[in-house]
């Protein structure tokens, strides 16, 4: 699995587990929209830091929680 459709996948749990759609969290990080949307279906190819930070402040967990998930296992993500 790409780093990219690892972020993707978390992001999409993440907002199942918040009770969040993707524009609502969108509007609620600062987030703009496209930028998410860019992540969820995999055309960013380098996910930013900051907004994974943004994502993290707003469903109120730090960037570990957010990077503590099988789907970013060593042994999974490829390049």
């Amino acid at each position: 699995m790409l780093f990219k459709d690892a972020v993707a996948e978390r992001i999409l749990e993440l907002c199942e587990k918040y009770n969040y759609t993707i524009n609502k969290l969108a509007e609620s990080s600062t987030v703009p929209p496209s930028t998410l949307r860019g992540l969820v279906n995999r055309e960013v190819e380098n996910p930013s830091s900051y907004v994974i930070f943004r994502i993290c402040r707003t469903l109120k967990i730090t960037p570990k929680e957010f990077f503590d998930s099988p789907l970013f296992d060593e042994e999974k993500i490829t390049n």
